[in-house]
């Protein structure tokens, strides 16, 4: 399912944030955790077991997964109809995946560990978080995989809703390359608001990787790029539902 030496300072979050909540851990302790030899020991054993008890249990059937041994910097881009999106994904591939969490999960000291060690690193929704696309853009330009949703938040549904330029701004800046991944069933085995995990088939289809265009891109040759990544991830996010109605 994308980290001040010596130490674990506090991020103080925004300015609206209610004196009895407990502040975020900062983007520099992520990275740090995140880089450390335990955290990837620790994202080995949580892919194993992934592969071993979720896949097998949602039955998950996987095509293209030849496309995760890509090398160098590589933008995941799937579909997003539930939690289950990001960890199923993680177990399918041979390389470490990064990725951006909410802020909301480095909260808890316990979940602040796991999610860093998994490779995450803090992002405020809903407002321009600076610096945490440049530990994105850091991220990417050391050779790292990471996964970016490109609707964004969780959608329902089998349409993709739109690609935000974000993630195709991020691939034409560091020359990273987009595979688009369409995963099925996800959205029944455990829907917004569920606890627990209903055994459905699903599936994932990795797509071939998308290049960036080279050299600066003006806004409408970004949205474009943007569209034509969409429809990619249209085509195998329909394939990997076929999957799972045959």
């Amino acid at each position: 399912m994308a980290e001040e030496a010596g130490s674990s300072a506090d991020d103080g979050g925004s300015g609206d944030m209610p004196a009895t909540e407990r502040p975020a851990k900062s983007l520099e302790w992520a990275q740090r955790v995140g880089h450390k030899r335990t955290s990837r020991a620790f994202y080995r054993f949580i892919r194993f077991s992934i592969r071993v008890f979720l896949h097998r249990w949602l039955r998950t059937e996987i095509l293209g997964a030849e496309h995760l041994a890509t090398e160098g910097p590589v933008i995941i881009a799937p579909v997003h109809r539930s939690n289950l999106d990001a960890p199923l994904i993680a177990g399918a591939g041979p390389r470490r995946m990064r990725a951006l969490g909410k802020r909301s999960l480095f909260t808890d000291p316990i979940s602040a560990w796991v999610c860093a060690a998994l490779g995450a690193i803090p992002l405020r929704r809903g407002e321009a978080d600076r610096d945490a696309m440049r530990a994105a853009r850091s991220i990417l330009d050391d050779g790292e995989m990471m996964i970016v949703f490109p609707e964004g938040t969780r959608q329902s549904g089998n349409q993709i809703q739109g690609v935000f330029d974000g993630m195709t701004y991020l691939a034409n800046k560091t020359g990273a390359v987009i595979i688009p991944i369409g995963i099925a069933g996800t959205e029944a085995a455990l829907p917004s608001g569920s606890k627990g995990i209903k055994r459905v088939p699903t599936a994932i289809v990795v797509g071939e990787p998308i290049h960036a265009p080279e050299g600066r891109m003006s806004r409408p040759a970004l949205t474009a790029f943007s569209e034509d990544v969409g429809a990619r991830l249209q085509t195998v996010f329909d394939e990997a539902n076929q999957l799972i109605s045959t």
